[in-house]
């Protein structure tokens, strides 16, 4: 019988997604309500002002020089925290995935979010900033399970998370003075609809068979997924997959570190994920309410709405010219669709395809930290830049950017339609043979005795 999609099948996929799709709303969700959550934050530290916050409502262009450096600080940890989990989770992503399988290792970790959202929806009743801060960077641990995750399916979730907290955080709905708590709260609310979907999941079928070597258990796994088929096929791909992931040795982070064979790889990884959080994709992300009312546009929530609807379907200068608002908008509606072309996913697939089964965990982990710690960079120092360089603050990710597409047009190789050894000999030295006493071949017969042993 030819594989088919099952009912279960989509119910695993729908319920992974679910993850994604929390990642998502987690990471836009704090845009929309930012001067409903300042005022609270101001009132909270004692330095609210009525007649500030009065003329602030005045000011059509919503610039915020009347706001309190402590309350500027506060926010910007409040966006920037969820990235502080995301760094740590990175190193935790095999050891979650392994402990007890993959659907107990995701029960697990929700019980993160949930925590979170709690945390975030009692705000008003603690120190709003405080558990907001707390609730985020819990949030970020949460997304220890997905850091591994490809594919269109994943991207496209994140982005429709994005666009739903944007839409649920309209002021007549949850982005509002009394239910913008609520609205933050709900970020928790997908990991309680997975984990009752989880029990009805069968477990993983290369968890299964890679990982502890239940054949039988794995194929009955795969008929609950893609109908009564023939397995062997699959159990014959997995089998392979394992032998491959043997024959050489796990490395570990302070080896690839130290490694010289694949430093070139690692550099190119690095830069690449660099490169994706510098091109100020999160600066719009996490401030582009704020970005458009500061551009002058007067509904600047729907344009940041627009930037959601955008990023589904594929920012520059303002001054004190009218037609400038409607430039701006297009530019940033096009830095999206061009980002969610090329730097969004790419840096996460290249770290797979450069890197040899041995690095390649330690090397994931790796990028992805740099990743998330690049977002705190991001989110944490946006106000403070745009502060000083007002409308031309872009113009420092249009320079990073413009030296990263340097970067990858000379150095990054294309691995399309390649084979791993092809890639592989784009890094190695072209000049003649290498020495036999070299640094490379002595970590080659390490490497190999490893595996051996």
């Amino acid at each position: 019988m030819e594989k088919q999609l099952t009912g279960t099948l989509a119910l695993a996929v729908f319920t992974a997604a679910l993850g994604s799709l929390q990642m998502g709303y987690s990471l836009g969700v704090i845009n929309a309500p930012q001067k409903i959550i300042e005022r609270h934050y101001a009132r909270s530290l004692g330095v609210y002002n009525e007649e500030v916050a009065r003329r602030e409502g005045e000011n059509a262009t919503g610039h915020e020089e009347h706001s309190d450096p402590s309350v500027v600080m506060y926010w910007s940890l409040s966006v920037a925290s969820f990235s502080v989990g995301g760094m740590i989770s990175s190193f935790l992503v095999s050891f979650v995935g392994d402990l007890r399988g993959r659907i107990k290792g995701m029960l697990a970790i929700n019980v993160l979010a949930v925590t979170a959202g709690l945390l975030m929806a009692l705000a008003k009743m603690g120190t709003p900033y405080l558990m907001v801060i707390a609730g985020r960077a819990i949030m970020g641990l949460y997304c220890v399970k997905y850091r591994g995750a490809m594919g269109a399916l994943h991207q496209l979730a994140i982005v429709i998370g994005i666009l739903l907290s944007q839409v649920i955080g309209l002021e007549f709905l949850l982005g509002n003075d009394d239910m913008w708590h609520i609205l933050l709260g709900l970020s928790g609310a997908p990991a309680l609809l997975q984990s009752l979907l989880l029990f009805l999941c069968p477990e993983s079928p290369r968890y299964l068979y890679i990982n502890q070597g239940k054949v039988e258990e794995a194929c009955k796994s795969l008929k609950r997924l893609k109908g009564d088929y023939d397995t062997s096929k699959d159990i014959a791909e997995m089998k392979a997959e394992k032998e491959e992931a043997t024959k050489e040795a796990k490395m570990s982070l302070l080896r690839l570190l130290r490694s010289s064979m694949y430093r070139q790889q690692l550099f190119v990884a690095l830069m690449m994920h660099f490169s994706q959080q510098f091109s100020g994709i999160n600066a719009i992300f996490y401030y582009s309410t704020s970005i458009f009312k500061t551009a002058g546009v007067s509904q600047p929530v729907y344009a940041t709405i627009g930037v959601g609807v955008i990023n589904i379907i594929f920012t520059l200068v303002s001054d004190a010219y009218s037609w400038m608002s409607y430039l701006s908008m297009a530019a940033i509606f096009m830095f999206v669709s061009f980002f969610e072309i090329g730097p969004g996913p790419i840096p996460w697939f290249i770290v797979a395809e450069i890197f040899s089964q041995g690095p390649r965990p330690a090397a994931i982990a790796l990028a992805g930290f740099c990743n998330w710690t690049c977002n705190f960079i991001i989110g944490m120092c946006f106000p403070y830049l745009a502060e000083l360089c007002g409308s031309y603050v872009f113009v420092i990710f249009a320079v990073l950017l413009f030296g990263f597409t340097l970067f990858i047009f000379f150095r990054v190789p294309e691995t399309k339609g390649k084979t791993f050894e092809e890639i592989s000999a784009v890094f190695q030295p072209k000049r003649g043979a290498q020495p036999s006493n070299s640094s490379e071949e002595a970590e080659m017969v390490h490497l190999k005795s490893s595996s051996e042993a």
